[in-house]
């Protein structure tokens, strides 16, 4: 009788650590959605003012320029650009 009140005490103690660290686990598993969330809408939101800067750089090449050549020129820089964000991606991941 004594090995299975001992059992039964084993698994009654792995039970409730169980149920303190499902806490953390779900509890750090929505912190970590939130964060991914919000990098998602960051991501978005810089997405989107990079898109217009490079409009308004293209709306003020078209007066120097012809619309053609403002084109090639701000596709240049937003290649350049990747160039440069996808070196420091790199470059933080080694």
């Amino acid at each position: 009788m004594k090995i299975i009140t001992t059992i039964l005490d084993i698994v009654t103690a792995f039970l409730h650590v169980l149920e303190g660290e499902g806490r953390i686990l779900r509890r750090s598993v929505m912190r970590l959605g939130w964060a991914l969330v919000g990098i998602v809408i960051a991501s978005l939101l810089v997405l989107t003012a990079a898109g217009f800067l490079l409009l308004g750089i293209y709306q003020y090449l078209t007066s120097q320029v012809s619309p053609a050549a403002a084109a090639l020129l701000v596709s240049l820089l937003a290649f350049v650009l990747a160039l440069i964000v996808a070196g420091f991606a790199k470059w933080q991941t080694r």
